[in-house]
């Protein structure tokens, strides 16, 4: 079936790319590898501006889509997160989203394929500020990589970014924000006017344990339409030789949504971390 061979191929690409970032990533002289506890890399897990370079692998198993609500959409967002020392003050975090995806729901059949890339940069102070707050602010950038009109928005856009949270003891707490205007791309495409709100909270139980809630809400202006899915996720550290890991196994319900977006979902993450 042509679904399966384009999945198959898009899989095919993907493979490619991880093994190219992974690759950077462990080999970069930065990388010094040190041998924190299971529990201080879950902490630094749940930190979006923690001191730690990470890949994180998330897979979004997505039903119930399209206007039959008998659709399927799976996304693989690979995440790097890397961190740069400024001086002795300040840190500079750059965290991007590349997302690869498959649909069986769209009005020519599947589609699989690259969709457009987001890409944000954080300024934070290296030391928490009053009562334990942790920061960071900076630009946001979407990039038209989609391959495929149905997975992307065809513009270039920009906009601010901040995130904000306290963790205290085996709480975390925090929200991460955004919004993007379009400023170049295809007179053909519609305008790019979004805003994104993500509070998340998690525990941490110990022994690399931690569970973890989050809310990745986005509203849509020129649509006038929110999309929340909700988020709930438990995770383990672990170590294979050297090599510090952590997976993450949970589900999302989609509370809000325009019409023919998914009714529920699951999520695996295999994040890759290296201390720096």
């Amino acid at each position: 079936m042509q679904y399966t061979n384009d999945l198959f191929s898009g899989l095919k690409r993907l493979c490619a790319t991880i093994i190219s970032i992974i690759g950077f990533v462990t080999f970069n002289p930065g990388a010094v590898r040190s041998q924190p506890s299971a529990d201080d890399l879950s902490q630094q897990l749940a930190n979006p501006l923690a001191s730690l370079i990470s890949v994180p692998l998330q897979s979004n198993f997505d039903f119930k889509a399209g206007a039959s609500k008998s659709g399927f959409a799976y996304g693989l967002n690979i995440q790097p997160v890397v961190p740069f020392s400024l001086n002795d003050e300040w840190n500079i975090i750059s965290r991007t989203i590349i997302p690869i995806a498959y649909r069986d729901y769209t009005p020519g059949g599947s589609v699989s394929g690259l969709g457009d890339i987001n890409a944000s940069l954080f300024l934070s102070p290296k030391n928490a500020g009053p009562g334990g707050l942790i920061w960071g602010a900076g630009p946001v950038f979407l990039l038209p990589t989609a391959t495929d009109e149905y997975l992307g928005s065809g513009k270039f856009g920009l906009g601010p970014t901040a995130v904000a949270l306290v963790q205290r003891k085996e709480w975390t707490v925090g929200a991460l924000g955004n919004h993007i205007w379009s400023v170049a791309g295809s007179s053909s495409r519609q305008d790019v006017s979004a805003s994104l709100l993500q509070p998340f909270v998690s525990y941490s139980f110990g022994h690399g344990r931690s569970m973890s809630l989050s809310v990745d809400s986005t509203y849509d202006w020129q649509a006038n339409q929110w999309t929340v899915p909700i988020n709930l996720g438990v995770s383990q550290v672990f170590k294979i030789n050297d090599q510090a890991m952590s997976l993450q196994l949970g589900g999302r319900y989609y509370a809000d949504g325009p019409e023919g977006s998914p009714e529920w979902g699951l999520r695996t993450t295999l994040t890759f971390m290296f201390a720096k």
